[in-house]
């Protein structure tokens, strides 16, 4: 008897060992590296890489652009997304946008982001700051202000979605980055002067 019942607790030993033990072994991989942004045609509302865009944003359809304004002021958008995919503004210091008002522009912008736990941007692309803004329909955002050709200028970047996978504020401060390059080729002045 005492013999049946060590073999019966031996069974059950290894009935036990056996369904704790996984047949396959679990392997583990790595996440697949993000793509990197890089700067290539054709634009996305003069500034914004396309491919660039749908990697970051993960829009695939058909990219209508709709552009206001001029190389001062103006502003361009994808409309047919709802909430719109894409939203991009420039501004320039001068006649009819003074000094002051671009600070207050940007002091505003960056008092958003600081309660929306934004980002500060590298010092390279001016004063600027990156953020998830929520209860907004384009909650990614990007801004700076920076120098070029000795006048100030504001650039900022609106997305309504970023990909599954992509770290946001890094791949809108590279938006912001290949932007700010774009608009120096576009309107002849050197980003950072």
């Amino acid at each position: 008897m005492r013999h049946s019942r060590l073999s019966a607790a031996l069974a059950a030993l290894v009935v036990l060992a056996t369904a704790c033990t996984s047949e396959k072994q679990i392997v583990s991989t790595p996440a697949p590296v993000p793509q990197p942004i890089l700067d290539s045609v054709p634009y996305v509302c003069k500034l914004i890489p396309e491919q660039a865009f749908r990697l970051v944003s993960g829009v695939s359809g058909s990219l209508v652009e709709k552009t206001n304004g001029n190389e001062r002021n103006g502003d361009c958008a994808v409309p047919e997304t709802t909430p719109q995919s894409l939203g991009v503004w420039w501004m320039q210091e001068g006649s009819g946008m003074p000094q002051g008002h671009l600070d207050f522009l940007m002091n505003g912008r960056r008092n958003i982001y600081t309660r929306h736990g934004g980002v500060m941007l590298p010092a390279d692309l001016g004063d600027g700051m990156a953020a998830h803004v929520t209860n907004n329909d384009q909650p990614y955002r990007v801004s700076a202000k920076f120098g070029c050709g000795g006048k100030d200028r504001l650039i900022d970047i609106y997305l309504a979605q970023v990909a599954k996978g992509r770290d946001a504020i890094k791949d809108m401060t590279e938006l912001m980055r290949i932007a700010q390059k774009r608009y120096g080729k576009l309107y002849n002045c050197t980003p950072g002067t």
